[in-house]
């Protein structure tokens, strides 16, 4: 036997394997780890619950009452959306980039878009010539109080944290219900507002547009309340002295 005989061809490269983008894994990390998924499903049980409120006639009354369940279930919307901002890992984004930051802001956009759908495509399935039944306002002011609510959960998630952000637009929700009942006539509580106000739109969308980006940039509050900053920690360890 020779060294010819023993040296044979190299064996077949094995197929390569199909690879997803980084960019692609990196958003899908993100949804993840935000629980996109299930707020999408939250998100569609409030269309599906406006969609029933219309269809077995839920409340009564008309003009402002008739406004009254619509922007409960918007201001669960938002603070579902809010919610969505905490993390069981942190933000490592903020030591790997502007591009996972970047995630946050799209994530907002997106669910904001998918809630505004959500509402509008249940309006529109109840809204029948054989129910006589409709959405009060249309499908505007639905758009106006969603993205400020959520504007407002997004100021909570940097002052709270994003685990009890949605405290902000329930708790703007409740506020607003006292203005819607009692006609009072202020920008700042926008739900009240006619679907066309231009003061209403302004303060939304203003305040949106101060939480996304501040959302966007800073990402919510991690450290939970009462924890001692790292510092304050370090400083209290050396103090204490060794166990």
């Amino acid at each position: 036997m020779t060294v010819t005989d023993i040296q044979g061809p190299p064996p077949a490269a094995a197929p390569a394997a199909w690879r997803v983008s980084p960019a692609a894994r990196l958003a899908w990390l993100h949804l993840r780890s935000r629980r996109a998924p299930a707020a999408l499903v939250a998100l569609l049980a409030c269309g599906v619950a406006l969609w029933a409120s219309l269809h077995y006639h839920w409340w009564l009354g008309t003009g402002h009452a008739a406004g009254e369940l619509p922007m409960i279930l918007q201001g669960c919307a938002a603070g579902i959306i809010a919610v969505t901002a905490y993390s069981p890992f942190g933000e490592p984004e903020r030591a790997t980039g502007w591009r996972s930051a970047a995630l946050r802001g799209a994530l907002v956009l997106a669910l904001c878009g998918a809630a505004i759908g959500f509402f509008a495509l249940g309006a529109a399935v109840a809204d029948s010539p054989r129910s006589g039944v409709h959405l009060a306002g249309g499908i505007l002011p639905v758009a106006r109080n969603v993205v400020g609510m959520t504007g407002i959960g997004l100021v909570f998630c940097l002052v709270t944290g994003a685990l009890i952000a949605w405290i902000g637009p329930l708790a703007f929700t409740a506020i607003s219900q006292f203005a819607l009942i009692g006609s009072y006539s202020w920008a700042l509580t926008w739900p009240a507002r006619p679907p066309a106000d231009r003061g209403g739109w302004i303060a939304a969308l203003v305040v949106f547009a101060v939480g996304l980006i501040a959302f966007t940039i800073r990402g919510p509050r991690v450290r939970p309340s009462g924890e001692l900053p790292v510092r304050g920690r370090a400083r209290w360890i050396s103090l204490a002295g060794p166990r």
